[in-house]
């Protein structure tokens, strides 16, 4: 072995990653196929309390019951992991602490105080701390993104996003005992589906100084979290927006509308038109002599090229990092904002009221220990079903 220049920080020998990945579910049997695909990247170990869901990881991979044996195994040089929420912030931290470089699934944790211990035990930029935001190597929003930073748009005004597209069937949240439950998982599609669309938001946009949101608790499926979300934003610069998602519309809608003081850009359906506005639109609209007047505009259509590498891309660029230190597609310590603006809009649905951000994440953790503690919901009978990880991206 060799250390890297974070002290205690191991990599193989060679121009190779070891990877261990734990937890072989749906995401984690998807990143076993994906992870020979990787380059300079070598699957070494697998590991998941059900010994079954191992066997696809071929004769040649060590196999753990427990992670704690895998993290300290000498088997590895980093992991991926894809187990339930909870267990993101407490392996995260192990492997960290034991000197293993760290790719987690989406969200980082379920609450901002779990985000915080996770990214307190990150030990520097030796060590290569990444999240699975694979939606960020998209062309669209990258694009997007790059009109907003650049000030093409102007000065933000309104965002709106009705992101309904994450359909999902009872035979889904009945396939694992862990889903949909506050328990379990921690919340429904504001920690399961829209980490990613919360992630883009902040991304592109900033994060909001203020949420109210509404939220339907089980009200298209069998389940006692949030299956609907409706929610309102407010922005340090006066910006507003909606944000509208669910897991029980089909068909669904994506359509991303960002409004600034030189224009608007819509994402919808694969395509990004831009409008721009000739003037600034304050300027105009103080002085223009016209009292139906408006500015002049033109528009564009903007080629993008379907979707980018996802999560093989971001795993590439994770042990790129590690090899190389190319910059990080996606930041773990950035994910607590994502997870932060779902805390808020969960405890806004919870407490009718408005919710501040920064939000007070010892407040939240003690406000879903005891949705947790008293709940009466019985998950029922878990059932196996027909799994195309493919069609969930």
């Amino acid at each position: 072995m060799r250390e890297s220049a974070c002290e205690g920080i191991v990599m193989s020998m060679g121009n190779e990653v070891r990877l261990g990945i734990v937890g072989i579910g749906g995401m984690g049997s998807y990143h076993v196929a994906t992870a020979p695909l990787i380059r300079n990247c070598r699957l070494a170990a697998v590991c998941d309390i059900v010994p079954e869901k191992m066997e696809a990881a071929g004769d040649g991979v060590k196999k753990f019951a427990d992670s704690a044996d895998l993290i300290r195994s000498g088997e590895v040089d980093a992991v991926l992991i894809a187990t339930p929420h909870y267990f993101h912030t407490t392996i995260g931290i192990d492997a960290m602490q034991n000197g293993l470089h760290v790719l987690t699934e989406k969200p980082i944790s379920v609450h901002k105080a779990d985000c915080e211990r996770l990214i307190s035990a990150h030990r520097g930029s030796g060590q290569v701390f990444a999240a699975m935001f694979n939606q960020r190597t998209d062309p669209h929003y990258q694009r997007i993104r790059r009109l907003v930073k650049s000030g093409d748009l102007g000065e933000i005004r309104r965002v709106n996003w009705v992101i309904t597209d994450w359909f999902r069937t009872e035979a889904y949240y009945a396939s694992g005992g862990w889903r949909a439950t506050w328990r379990g998982e921690g919340g429904g599609v504001l920690l399961n589906q829209c980490p990613h669309n919360l992630d883009l938001l902040q991304w592109i946009c900033g994060v909001p100084s203020r949420i109210e949101a509404h939220c339907g608790f089980g009200k298209y499926h069998q389940i006692e979290v949030e299956d609907e979300v409706t929610a309102y934003l407010e922005y340090p610069n006066g910006a507003t927006g909606v944000f509208v998602t669910t897991t029980g519309e089909s068909p669904g809608t994506n359509r991303l509308e960002i409004s600034g003081d030189r224009g608007k850009v819509v994402y919808e359906s694969g395509t990004i038109r831009f409008t721009r506005t000739e003037s600034e639109v304050p300027h105009f609209r103080a002085t223009s002599p016209e009292a139906f007047g408006t500015p002049s505009m033109w528009n564009c259509e903007i080629p993008v090229g379907g979707y980018g590498g996802q999560h093989k891309e971001v795993l590439q660029n994770f042990v790129d990092a590690i090899l190389e230190g190319c910059e990080l597609v996606a930041p773990a310590p950035e994910g607590i904002h994502s997870v932060e603006m779902a805390n808020a809009m969960l405890l806004s649905a919870w407490t009718y009221a408005p919710v501040g951000l920064p939000l007070d994440g010892a407040l939240y953790e003690r406000a879903l220990k005891d949705k947790i503690e008293k709940s009466t919901f019985s998950k029922g009978e878990v059932k196996a079903a027909t799994v195309d990880m493919a069609k969930s991206f």
